[in-house]
């Protein structure tokens, strides 16, 4: 994808890019990608987490809002060839920056997943890391929030490993799967040297 001088981008197609993986934007052309990959991980992802299985309620996440920011994670091989266990641009999973408030508080909540052909495989944490460099950098965010029921593991050791620190305990925090759950809130700041 070009800059705004026509000059060709160092992500590729990519709003950021690692090694291993990039994000970019979801579009109407990965509804059958996504949804496919959501129907093989329902076993990964229940009871946490309920991506859209279906075109229709992909749709939904489509749709334009101000307070929020969503991204794929797409894997890419060494110098964007093909990834690791599947092919180049294939959707790993998904971050999405959920609630975001400006002004004075300048914060949003993470909401995110892994497929399964790409768990354990290291791809969400560097994902996680460049939503953080996109988050504090051109969304001009000071915080991010990761709220997470207490039993997934697999997702506090994430944010861990990404530096958030466990701030508290919400009880009765989010609806999910039929009731109230739980949460711990983990959350973490922009570096002193890139706050405004």
């Amino acid at each position: 994808m070009p800059d705004p001088n026509g000059h060709p981008s160092p992500t590729g197609p990519y709003l950021a890019a690692g090694p291993r993986t990039g994000l970019r934007r979801f579009t109407d052309a990965d509804a059958a990608e996504f949804t496919a990959r959501a129907r093989e991980s329902r076993t990964l992802h229940h009871p946490w987490l309920f991506p859209p299985e279906r075109a229709a309620a992909y749709a939904e996440t489509l749709a334009r809002d101000p307070a929020r920011e969503g991204f794929l994670v797409c894997e890419r091989g060494e110098g964007g060839g093909p990834g690791e266990g599947g092919a180049d641009g294939a959707i790993a999973g998904f971050v999405n920056i959920n609630n975001i408030v400006l002004g004075g508080f300048r914060c949003g909540a993470l909401g995110y997943g892994a497929f399964a052909h790409a768990a354990g495989r290291g791809l969400m944490g560097e994902a996680l890391g460049l939503v953080m460099g996109l988050a504090f950098g051109p969304l001009g965010l000071h915080r991010l929030e990761a709220n997470i029921q207490p039993g997934n593991a697999a997702s506090i050791a994430l944010v861990r490993r990404a530096g958030f620190r466990l701030e508290g305990f919400s009880p009765d925090f989010l609806h999910i799967d039929g009731a109230w759950r739980d949460h711990e809130r983990w959350a973490i700041t922009a570096p002193a040297a890139e706050a405004a």
